[in-house]
């Protein structure tokens, strides 16, 4: 296990499924700080944009056109503008589009045949982070090995020396995408008009392109989280505060309600109970409605975190699921190799292969209410036909230190022995916070929170942490 490559590494298991290019700056998810500090300075942003032209140039392109955009962040507008000002100063010809969303950027890459983007953003995280991530020119974010190759870059003397003059010195102009992006959506938005539905934009990127939508679609959507104003970005609203959703759904009557994170990249939805549909009932009713179109490919992508319910509800209708490293990335990158059409998250990252390349939390939403349509689904019931087996999810801070997996084998020997043949338990490091994610699943409530709170405080102990 390592404190910032982003390995992945189930306990007990003896190779890890999935390990990466060692990483400096770079996490799951890009470059993330908090923003004017660390690795998030303009500074900074401008010496990543510089490396970025640079890594292009290795790969043939001159004078490249990037696309770049933001969410909602007080210090997006700084960091834009560093990061657009090193890949001017590098010779690229970049264009703004302002705030966002991360999968409109990929649209915007591939509408207007960019060579690449870059998203300022920091997801879920609160107002005073930023981070930076990049896209290539087919619209999917970078491998591992092409993050360490532009982080290579920002060492290399060549970063310094490479300063185009005259007429070689890169433009930046102002574009607006956000329509586009919204009508792109609108086409593919097809639900029960009878359905009363609630949308939580997190104050992030979503807010405008949702109120767009909704006016193109002439449709009686009620929305929370859709006043920005810089600092309120997840505050109180969004995935990662999935609860402000479940009561609204709860007690405004709504038969459905979707909450997207800061950079509209996930969706997760509320029934009218008010009870969460995570990633992976949303996998499961994706899964079903594309292979009844023949359009699912040879499978699923799930990440090690998905509940065990969902390979065993998608076995009864002959669905194969494959699992791979805790990662957007990581899971396109695993359904281009097996051919699968659909992938994501738990956490509601999701990404459907005929429509985006990238996760695309709207898009999600939009698709899993044609599906339920289509399919005559229960939106109220469908947590109780999941039956997921339970899950408990705690975290440890590291402060950034590298961690030892010898100690944290030793540290969740006991734990291991506890849910053997009952459960499993999966550790890893995160890729944006200095955190120890730890997973266990258990046959039932009581085992679940016995061996959670055994491995916790065993690797409190031992790892001091």
């Amino acid at each position: 296990m390592t404190d910032k490559s982003g390995v992945n590494i189930p306990l007990g298991t003896a190779v890890p499924l999935g390990t990466t290019v060692p990483r400096v700056l770079f996490g799951t998810d890009g470059v993330r700080d908090v923003a004017n500090r660390g690795s998030m300075t303009p500074e900074m942003a401008l010496r990543l944009g510089r490396a970025f032209v640079l890594f292009l140039a290795e790969r043939g392109v001159q004078r490249p056109r990037i696309v770049t955009g933001r969410d909602t962040r007080r210090s997006g507008t700084m960091l834009d503008c560093a990061i657009a000002s090193g890949m001017a100063s590098a010779g690229a010809e970049v264009t703004q589009v302002g705030v966002l969303p991360t999968p409109g950027v990929s649209f915007a890459v591939l509408r207007t045949g960019a060579d690449g983007g870059a998203v300022v953003s920091a997801s879920h995280n609160p107002a005073e982070y930023n981070g930076i991530k990049f896209i290539d020119g087919d619209g999917r974010k970078l491998s591992d090995e092409a993050e360490a190759r532009v982080e290579e870059l920002l060492g290399d003397d060549l970063a310094d020396e490479w300063r185009p003059t005259g007429a070689c010195v890169g433009e930046v102009k102002a574009g607006d995408e956000a329509e586009c992006y919204a009508a792109r959506l609108a086409s593919i938005a097809d639900w029960r008009r009878d359905w009363r539905l609630l949308f939580d934009c997190a104050n992030g990127a979503a807010s405008g392109v949702m109120q767009s939508m909704a006016a193109r679609l002439g449709a009686d959507w009620a929305f929370t989280g859709v006043e920005p104003d810089g600092m309120n970005i997840n505050e109180g609203v969004g995935v990662m505060n999935i609860g402000h959703l479940c009561r609204m759904a709860a007690e405004g009557g709504f038969d459905a309600g979707f909450a997207f994170d800061g950079d509209a990249d996930r969706a997760l939805m509320a029934d009218s109970s008010g009870r969460v549909i995570d990633g992976d009932m949303e996998i499961w009713i994706l899964a079903r409605w594309l292979a009844r179109r023949g359009a699912l490919g040879s499978g699923v992508v799930v990440t090690m975190m998905s509940n065990s319910a969902l390979d065993e509800r998608l076995r009864l209708d002959g669905i194969e699921v494959f699992r791979c490293p805790v990662g957007d990335r990581y899971v396109l990158g695993e359904m281009m190799r097996r051919g699968a059409r659909l992938g994501g998250e738990q956490s509601g990252h999701i990404i459907i292969d005929s429509l985006a390349r990238t996760g695309d939390g709207i898009c999600t939403a939009m698709c899993v209410l044609t599906a339920c349509r289509d399919m005559g689904e229960d939106i109220g019931t469908l947590a109780d036909r999941f039956a997921r087996f339970p899950q408990r999810l705690s975290s440890l801070p590291t402060s950034g230190r590298a961690l030892n997996l010898d100690e944290i084998r030793a540290a969740a020997a006991e734990a291991e022995r506890m849910v053997e043949g009952r459960g499993r338990i999966f550790i890893r490091p995160s890729g944006t916070e200095p955190l120890l994610r730890v997973l266990v699943e258990a046959a039932d409530d009581a085992l679940a929170d016995e061996a959670s709170a055994l491995l916790m405080a065993a690797l409190g102990e031992r790892l001091r942490l």
